[in-house]
């Protein structure tokens, strides 16, 4: 029964970030940092002075570009598939949001303090909590959580974090933001299977 078992919400969420990008490639540029603001992308000024909150939201399905859209897709299919599978649908969406919101108030607050006006978009945060609550899985299952590893998991983790640091153009406050809310997260919600459970 468990080999049958599929991670929808993670397929689902692809495709809605895939075809979300098709359709704004089609209406013009998504490397465009003002076609991308006109289209719910993160930007300090608009949430704070103008209050449209809900870009926290939308800016967790836009990607500047296929390239930045690939890679948090590759990213969100390995993780995704491997913490549905072990937490449920519900709790890995509510794992997936929390973390990408919370992600982007971290980096909203640290632009704010740093009074720095960047337009900011992706699935990033969201997938580093998925990172942080498979370090939580992985914790509470003794060191392995199917093909997840405890070594595995933490290398992926500061191997992510360190291409953040070394590279332009990353949010990383996003990332270290999703990457703590999804481990606590996790900790709150998730329980570990019972040995003599049936399936």
């Amino acid at each position: 029964m468990e080999n049958n078992k599929k991670a929808v919400c993670t397929t689902v969420l692809i495709v809605i970030n895939v075809g979300v990008f098709f359709i704004l490639s089609f209406m013009g540029m998504t490397e465009d940092s003002m076609f991308m603001l006109e289209h719910g992308a993160m930007y300090q000024p608009y949430i704070v002075e103008g209050h449209e909150y809900y870009r926290i939201f939308t800016s967790l399905f836009l990607h500047f570009g296929i390239n930045h859209l690939l890679n948090n897709m590759v990213m969100l299919g390995a993780l995704g598939w491997n913490l549905e599978l072990e937490t449920g649908r519900i709790r890995f969406l509510i794992i997936y949001f929390i973390s990408g919101l919370g992600g982007n108030l971290l980096s909203l607050y640290m632009n704010t303090k740093a009074s720095e006006m960047v337009v900011s978009a992706g699935a990033s945060g969201a997938i580093f909590g998925l990172m942080g609550a498979l370090v939580c899985v992985v914790l509470k299952n003794h060191g392995r959580a199917g093909r997840i590893t405890n070594r595995g998991i933490l290398f992926m983790v500061a191997l992510s974090l360190y291409f953040g640091f070394t590279s332009s153009g990353v949010d990383n406050a996003a990332h270290i933001g999703g990457l703590v809310c999804g481990f606590m997260t996790a900790v709150l919600i998730y329980r570990r299977p019972r040995a003599d459970a049936i399936y």
